[in-house]
Formats: C-alpha cells, structure tokens, sequence
C-alpha cells in the first residue's frame, strides 16, 4: 500500500504541475523517476524494491503491452504511403546506425562481450518523444519535423522487439534453455503477430452483423476489450504479447478508424498512468551504488550515445532531404532513450544472462541521463521556432501577430480613392 499512496502522490503533484512542465524544463516522466529513487531503499526506504520482485516484471509487462498497442494505432498506413520517405530513412538507416555505433562503444568501453554489447545497442536503439513532449505537440512546429519523430518512436518499438530477444537467446547462460531457444522465440514471435493481426479482424467483422454494435458511450471499450483479451490470450499461449499488441492497434486503426477515435483519449490515458507506474519502479532500482557502480568508461560510452551517436546517425540518414539544417538538428538531438528502453532493460535484468547486471547498470543510466537531458531541452528548442503557445494549456504567452504597414503613398491613394467613392454615392 505504500507504493500505492507513492503513486498516488506523485501522479497528484504531476498533474498539478502539467501546465507549468509544458512550460518550462520541468519534466512529469522525471517526476514519477526521481520520485521513485527518493522513496526506495537508496534514500528514504520507505519501498523495497529488488530487479526480482514481481512488481517489476508484472509492472513493466503490462506498461509496454498498453504503450505499444497505442503506438501501433498512430500508424496510419495512408499516411505512411503518402510520406514513408523520411520516417524510412530513419529506421531503415538512422536506427541501424544507432544500434551498432552504440554496440560498438559498449564493447571497447566498458568491455561487455560482443552479444552483450549488441544487446545494450538494441536495448537503447528505440526513441520516445514522450520525453521530448513540446517538441511534437506544438503544432507550429514543422509538420514533416513533427511526423518524423513521431513515425520513427512510434514504429522502432516494434522494430526492436525481436533483435532484442534474439540477442537475449544468444546470451543467455544455457544453450538449450527453453526460454532462450531461438526456435521458440520465432514460434511465439509468429503466434504474437498471428495473434494481433486476426483478433481485430475477427472483433471487427462481428460488429458488422446487423444486431450486434455498441452504444456511443461504450464504443471507447470496444478497443479496449480487444486488448485485454489479446493480453490474456498471448499469455496463456506464450505468444509474444508485445508484437501482438504493436499489430493489433495497427490493424484496428486499418480497418475501423472509428474505434480508434472513440478509444483514442482512454487509451492514451492508460498509457501515460502504465508508462508512469513503470517509471515509478524503474526510479526506485536507481539507488546511488547503481551509479557508483557504473565505470569512467561507461559514463563515456553513455555520453556518446546520447550525444554522438544518435545524432550522427539521423543526420546522416537525412542527407539529401529537404530538411532544413535546424530541422536537421532538432530531429538529430531528440532521440530520448525511450519508454520501451526502460522495460528492455528490465527484461535484461531478469534474463539471468552472465553480464546482464553490468548491461543493466549502463542501460539504466543511460535512460536516466536521456530523460534529464531531453525531457529539460524540448521546451527551449521549441521556442526555436517561434512557438510561444502550448496547444491546450492555458497560461502559454500568445505571439502577437501584426499586420503589415501599408507604405504612406499608398494609404494617401486609397484615402483619395475612398473619398472619391463617397462623393459618387452622393
């Protein structure tokens, strides 16, 4: 009950403070992870919470299967045809560039073997702009900027799922284990996405039958429905849950975009509480002896891969874009170490694979410094590009528009003009 009222606090105070965050480099995602450092055994001990205590997997399961569902129904696949050049070289080359440089970094400075170093690459490959908020929710703010970050951090999540697991098979302490089998890793992988693909289809076109539909103020339960159901099925079948539940959202927002606008606000809702309740216990494993044990090198490695490597990527992946250098820039910059980061790494943690404690302390200062960093930068780079105004939170400073002067000949001419007119209708 402790953890409760914790949460209970801290989801108070970041509601209280929402406005201001949107305004300044306050962060709510750093809230609920400082807030859950504070109250563990690292400082005040008022929790006691260890990587095998059962809230952390149930946590971290249940947060990245609600996120991953609500990003796979950003993905509108009109949209992509119409505008997958950008977001493609992204993922297709950005990503890629990303998750090796970062392997590679991992390896030589903090001296992980090579399939543990590739591991953390794929661990801390997937972005989030959950962490980078006023960058992607200003609407003044370049569209195809916008729909780039967007697009990548809604998609690499799904991207990164199965190298992350096949990694985690190949460092895993037993050859032969059934759960590091990579046989059985593809077949639940299939199922996952089997799964996900005919639950939607199958729910969609039983709401077509002429006496079955649901009431308006029902139909945001619909989606939701296919979720839980979608979770308990994958879980009785050890089918992927994450894969199952990133298809999913994609095919229901395919083919019933109604569903997805009437569950769209409840389901961002449940996001954001699953995503702060698993940032909440993530905080609460960042005790002081983590940093302490983390080495110069790895402090190193870290800093490259906020600072260096992913910018580098993006950039390069961007060359021959119409994006303007400052544009180029802003999306180069906000790469935050994701949400999906933060479950990767819980998963790594409890793997029980031989550097998998080492693996984990890098991935998790990394996430940490990435949140400081990005969720602290977003508001001022905004302003970068004239927006004064958060659509949505009151408060904002409004740009005030001016209309142009017109030159004194020409407002002589039109006042002659005027005045001429007047003495015709005379």
């Amino acid at each position: 009950m402790v953890l409760v009222a914790v949460f209970g606090v801290a989801l108070l105070t970041a509601v209280l403070l929402s406005g201001l965050a949107a305004r300044t480099v306050l962060s709510t995602s750093l809230l609920f992870l400082v807030g859950g450092a504070i109250v563990s055994d690292g400082f005040l001990g008022l929790i006691h919470i260890t990587p095998d205590s059962e809230i952390v997997s149930v946590t971290a399961d249940l947060a990245l299967f609600a996120v991953l569902f609500t990003d796979g129904m950003h993905v509108s696949f009109p949209k992509l045809r119409a505008n997958w050049k950008n977001p493609a070289r992204a993922l297709g080359l950005g990503m890629p560039l990303a998750f090796i440089g970062t392997a590679l970094v991992t390896h030589y400075l903090v001296g992980l073997d090579w399939t543990t170093s590739f591991l953390v690459g794929a661990v801390l490959a997937p972005t989030d702009p959950v962490f980078a908020s006023a960058i992607v929710s200003r609407k003044e703010v370049p569209s195809k900027l916008r729909q780039l970050l967007n697009v990548e951090s809604g998609i690499n999540d799904g991207l990164a799922l199965p190298v992350v697991l096949i990694f985690l098979a190949a460092a895993g302490p037993t050859s032969g284990n059934a759960q590091t089998d990579p046989a059985k890793i593809a077949l639940e992988l299939f199922l996952g996405l089997a799964f996900g693909i005919l639950l939607p289809l199958l729910v969609n076109a039983l709401v077509r039958f002429r006496l079955l539909g649901a009431e308006p103020k029902l139909q945001p339960l619909l989606p939701l429905a296919i979720g839980v159901i979608l979770y308990g099925l994958c879980h009785l079948t050890h089918a992927n849950p994450y894969l199952a539940a990133f298809s999913a959202g994609a095919v229901l927002t395919a083919v019933s975009p109604e569903a997805k606008s009437a569950f769209e606000p409840l389901g961002e809702a449940l996001a954001e509480l699953a995503k702060f309740a698993a940032l909440l216990v993530f905080g609460a494993l960042l005790t002081p002896q983590l940093f302490a044990d983390l080495s110069f090198g790895g402090y190193v490695a870290v800093v490259l891969a906020i600072a260096l490597i992913r910018p580098a990527s993006l950039l390069l992946s961007l060359i021959g874009t119409r994006f303007e250098r400052r544009e180029k820039l802003v999306a180069a910059w906000f790469g935050p170490k994701g949400f999906a980061s933060v479950v990767y790494g819980l998963l790594v943690l409890q793997a029980g694979i031989p550097q998998g404690q080492e693996a984990f302390t890098l991935i998790a200062v990394c996430i940490a410094v990435s949140i400081i960093a990005h969720s602290s930068t977003d508001v001022p780079i905004a302003r970068l590009f004239h927006v004064d105004e958060l659509a949505g939170i009151p408060g904002g400073r409004c740009e005030v528009r001016r209309e142009p002067v017109e030159p004194t000949a020409v407002r002589a001419a039109s006042a002659a003009h005027r005045e001429k007119d007047s003495r015709a209708d005379a």
